[in-house]
């Protein structure tokens, strides 16, 4: 009977052994630390004595003093931390049992596998939680906070792993681009067409993988230029454009679309006082528009982590985005719903993630502010 209840106790994740060979390693070479220390946080580790060692190790290193069993241990019983770090003799113990660290590299991986995987259940845990209480929120809004925490962890992972490129793996990307244009013909616009001739002239167009930040004051017409620019990418060059008003209304956004393809006067369409002549304009704009590939989001105070998932779920099911346009960037909220006593500080935290976003999906974002 016993044996079933533990069978159904079901533990997160994690390797003791694994964990207790990357510190025994790094007590005996410090020098390893270089070679793990882009992989493996104090976070990852699953016992609360294996993370204490390890931000130990991290401070004597950075501190260029020797990080041993003494020194450790010292700098444990400086903090009060050295009995819930397990003593110097379990420090010893680390050092003792792992008689080499060629193998660190190997060992740090697997931890940071194990947390990976604690983290999926945690998150897959949560998930079920507000499946089973909602609280109001409908099952579409439920699936995009979901979206949103599986692409945290996934984030996370792909900014752990980037490093550095060898120039002889970027040269043969950078020489078929250049040999793709020639065979294209030669153009001033290498990237996507905003339809204004002149800023085309001067930027060559709106590059794939670019942040484009409209500033202006209030009223200066920054959302119309904006909503010019999705118009011409997506008539012009078919390709899908996302727009994410947080401001207006996805009616308000369709009314000054349709004035700007049919020439129309918006005050006219607002009002119902159309001439003969304006309801031409109108059916060919509706035309026109009923065949673009604009999809508006009007979700309000939408944070980057679910702007980014929604453009991630609609170029899956669109294919390639051509622009993404947020209006604006001031009415984003942070990331978890965190305050921050400095607006700046998040501002700036939300465009690093929504220049993030244009790099992934290699798409021009413009975003207003």
């Amino acid at each position: 009977m016993a044996d079933d209840i533990l069978n159904t106790l079901k533990l997160p994740p994690h390797s003791i052994e694994a964990e207790q060979s990357l510190l025994g390693g790094l007590l005996i070479e410090n020098e390893a630390l270089d070679k793990i220390a882009d992989l493996v946080s104090p976070g990852d580790f699953y016992r609360q004595d294996h993370r204490l060692i390890y931000q130990h190790i991290i401070q004597l290193v950075e501190q260029n003093s020797p990080a041993d069993i003494v020194t450790v241990a010292e700098s444990l019983e400086k903090n009060a931390e050295l009995v819930t770090a397990g003593g110097i003799s379990y420090l010893g113990s680390l050092a003792q049992n792992t008689p080499t660290s060629a193998n660190i590299r190997r060992y740090a991986e697997i931890v940071r596998e194990r947390a990976i995987m604690r983290h999926l259940v945690e998150v897959g845990s949560d998930i079920a939680d507000s499946a089973f209480a909602p609280q109001g929120r409908d099952a579409q809004q439920l699936l995009d906070e979901a979206e949103a925490k599986i692409f945290q962890i996934a984030e996370k992972e792909k900014h752990d792993q980037s490093g550095f490129k060898d120039i002889k793996e970027l040269l043969p990307q950078v020489a078929q681009r250049i040999d793709d244009l020639f065979t294209a013909g030669a153009s001033d616009v290498t990237g996507v067409p905003s339809g204004f001739s002149d800023l085309d002239a001067m930027t060559s167009g709106l590059q794939p993988g670019d942040l484009v930040i409209v500033a202006g004051r209030p009223s200066m017409g920054k959302t119309s230029l904006a909503l010019n620019m999705a118009e011409n990418v997506a008539l012009d060059t078919g390709l899908p454009v996302a727009v994410f008003s947080m401001e207006m209304a996805s009616t308000q956004l369709t009314m000054r679309l349709l004035g700007s393809v049919g020439r129309l006067d918006q005050h006219k369409m607002r009002t119902g006082r159309l001439a003969d002549d304006d309801w031409e304009r109108l059916t060919h704009a509706l035309g026109k528009l009923n065949e673009a590939p604009i999809h508006i989001d009007e979700g309000a105070s939408l944070n980057s982590f679910d702007i980014r998932a929604r453009a991630r779920r609609l170029s899956r099911q669109c294919g390639k985005l051509g622009l993404i346009v947020i209006d604006y960037l001031q009415l984003m909220s942070p990331p978890g719903g965190r305050q921050s006593e400095n607006r700046a500080t998040e501002i700036s935290e939300m465009s690093r993630s929504l220049k993030a976003l244009a790099k992934e999906l290699d798409v021009p974002v413009v975003a207003l502010s």
